[in-house]
C-alpha cells in the first residue's frame, strides 16, 4: 500500500506560502518561488544577525563623536584618555550616556 503525501505536501506549502506573505509579484503566491524567497531571506537575515554588533559599534562611535565634537574633544583623544584614566565604559555605555545624559557626558569629559 503507498502513501499518499497530499495533507502533509498541502501544509508545507501552506506554511511556506504564509511565511512569504507580503512578498513582491509570484513570490508570495508560487510555492517554487516563495520556497525560493523564503531561503534566500532566511540566508539574510542570518548574515545580517552577524553584522548587527559591527553596524551597532559603529552607531555608538558616531553618537560619542557627535558628543564629543559638542565639548570640543576629538572622539580619539577622549577614547585615548579615558584608558590613560583606566576609567573601563564600554563604547554602548557611553553613547547612552552622550544621548540621555549630555551633562554628565561634559562633566565626564572636564574630569579628564
Amino acid at each position: 500500500m503507498r502513501v499518499k503525501s497530499g495533507t502533509t505536501r498541502r501544509k508545507r506549502h501552506k506554511k511556506t506560502l504564509n511565511e512569504t506573505k507580503g512578498y513582491r509579484l509570484t513570490k508570495s503566491k508560487l510555492y517554487k518561488v516563495a520556497h525560493e524567497a523564503q531561503m534566500h531571506a532566511g540566508q539574510y537575515s542570518y548574515n545580517d544577525r552577524r553584522r548587527r554588533g559591527s553596524n551597532m559599534r559603529r552607531l555608538w562611535i558616531t553618537k560619542i563623536n557627535a558628543a564629543c565634537k559638542n565639548n570640543n574633544i576629538k572622539y580619539s583623544d577622549f577614547i585615548n584618555k579615558l584608558k590613560e584614566k583606566n576609567i573601563k565604559l564600554n563604547r554602548k555605555v557611553l553613547a547612552d550616556i552622550a544621548m540621555n545624559e549630555p551633562e554628565t557626558f561634559t562633566f565626564l569629559v572636564e574630569s579628564l
